[in-house]
């Protein structure tokens, strides 16, 4: 059974009042945690994604009474931090007192599989990663809570098994079903070595534009882009009875993923050209023309409404979609 919720990065704009990456151009009018909540139970979700950043200033008595609420609709709470894991104490506090018992991890700051961006440094980010996973698995294990790290369009399905390895029992995956694009992978091959280790799931669509550096993936609702989400839940429904999935349609800033360059693959080890090829024909399927506008209205430089309106949409139609599968 899949619980289906809602997650708040496809709707940064609308929710939080920025895009990422920054705060100019922000929404004066973000509908914030309230908004939010308001959303999830109009769209009927059974999950729902929560960022730390959200829930530090309810203090307990906010947070209780955030529990109560979501206990008596029978919403699922999935607590989400950003980097960096030092900050582990904080999120399992949230956690216990949201009743969560999945605490969703982005590891590094690395987006587009652009690892040759950090120049030298990546050997010593993924040093400092597993030192900080291995730190904080234990102490989310003392509480009965599962650590579940993200592909945050950074590391490859291998890597993410490595570190459920290394991190021990409750350390699992949260699968970005779009992210896989992002390192040259293909969805389902991705998911199929992933899944033992899944514990959470953001559903997220992207059609890719292509030049010649690679490929832009371009935000659009769950269900109209290249990944073929019904394969991958006979996958995940073949190891999990339940899991939870939560709707994120990409950022609004589209991704530019270069691997057709020489310089992108610094840090990687060695592909099999199967698999490579596996990737990048995944990233052709329903792709965008080559003279189509891959922009968003964020990128378009439109206003505030315009942006909202799209988000809007998109997080409606991908509910929509997810419907007619009977999810």
């Amino acid at each position: 059974m899949i619980r289906v919720g809602l997650n708040p990065y496809g709707l940064s704009y609308t929710v939080l009042g920025w895009p990422g990456g920054g705060t100019a151009r922000a929404n004066p009018k973000a509908i914030g945690l309230s908004g939010y909540l308001d959303l999830a139970e109009e769209l009927g979700a059974r999950a729902l994604e929560l960022p730390d950043t959200m829930l530090e200033p309810l203090g307990d008595a906010g947070l209780e009474k955030l529990k109560a609420r979501l206990d008596a609709r029978g919403i699922l709470p999935v607590l989400s931090q950003s980097p960096p894991v030092s900050a582990i104490a904080r999120s399992i506090k949230l956690a216990e007192k949201l009743g969560a018992r999945t605490i969703r991890l982005a590891l590094t700051p690395v987006l587009c599989g652009a690892r040759a961006e950090l120049g030298g440094q990546w050997p010593e980010i993924v040093a400092d990663v597993k030192r900080m996973l291995c730190e904080a698995a234990p102490r989310a294990a003392a509480k009965g809570m599962t650590l579940a790290v993200e592909n945050h369009q950074d590391f490859t399905s291998a890597e993410l098994m490595d570190f459920c390895e290394l991190g021990g029992p409750n350390v699992g995956v949260t699968l970005d079903t779009g992210n896989p694009l992002a390192v040259g992978e293909d969805p389902v091959a991705f998911t199929r070595t992933v899944a033992p280790r899944v514990r959470h799931v953001h559903l997220k669509d992207y059609r890719a534009h292509w030049d010649a550096e690679g490929y832009r993936l371009v935000r659009c609702p769950t269900g109209d882009g290249a990944i073929p989400f019904l394969e991958l839940a006979q996958v995940l429904n073949e190891q999990h009875a339940e899991w939870t999935a939560v709707l994120e349609p990409g950022a609004l800033s589209a991704r530019h993923v270069k691997l057709l360059t020489r310089a992108w693959w610094q840090g990687y080890a060695p592909r099999r050209a199967e698999d490579l090829a596996a990737g990048l024909a995944a990233a052709r399927v329903n792709r965008m023309r080559e003279d189509e506008d891959w922009r968003t209205p964020w990128e378009q430089g439109s206003g505030a409404e315009a942006i909202v309106a799209y988000e809007l949409e998109q997080i409606k139609k991908s509910a929509e979609n997810v419907r007619a599968w009977g999810w």
